[in-house]
């Protein structure tokens, strides 16, 4: 397994190793002691899975109070996942990394709590999956304007499929701060 660091301290890329031969593939998506090893140990309560067609923009997702960690990776297809860092007080507050997650690089992307997440599929169907660190509660559910200025995120759609209630959602400076995670050092 190789851990590689994103521009955004705290996101990561987990690239495991693949054994295949003319009958398939092997990996393993997760191990807990490999990844305490390399000093990231998250418990996961709950697991999804998505599935999109070429177009869809999910996100940008996160929850306050009961904040999740996710650890995501696609199935089938193709997506532009982005993580934003949105927690009060972070230095990297507003910032913004993104990364491609295909079948065929079997990479997963962990991004910490307090982050938002949202992902673009790029192919003509996407099956996507992420372990949580909570469970869903939908007092806590929040999210932030796909396209909101502060971040300027350079998504690979101009036209995105969107649900109703990411096209309706709030733009960052409209949030309460009281309804935004809070940086712990």
């Amino acid at each position: 397994m190789k851990i590689i660091e994103t521009d955004l301290p705290g996101c990561l890329l987990i690239e495991p190793q693949v054994f295949g031969d003319d009958r398939g593939y092997f990996f393993e998506s997760f191990n807990r002691d490999k990844m305490a090893a390399q000093g990231l140990a998250p418990t996961f309560a709950q697991g999804n899975v998505s599935s999109s067609v070429r177009g869809v923009l999910r996100g940008l997702h996160y929850q306050w109070p009961k904040p999740q960690g996710k650890y995501v990776s696609v199935l089938e297809g193709e997506v532009w996942d982005v993580a934003v860092d949105i927690r009060r007080g972070s230095p990297t507050f507003g910032r913004w990394t993104a990364v491609v997650l295909t079948a065929e690089n079997k990479r997963h992307f962990w991004i910490p709590e307090g982050f938002a997440h949202g992902f673009a599929v790029l192919s003509e169907r996407a099956t996507f999956t992420y372990l949580c660190t909570e469970t869903y509660d939908r007092e806590a559910d929040a999210s932030i304007r796909w396209n909101d200025a502060r971040f300027a995120i350079d998504w690979p759609l101009s036209d995105p499929l969107l649900s109703d209630k990411d096209a309706r959602a709030p733009f960052l400076d409209d949030v309460p701060e009281e309804r935004l995670p809070v940086y712990r050092p």
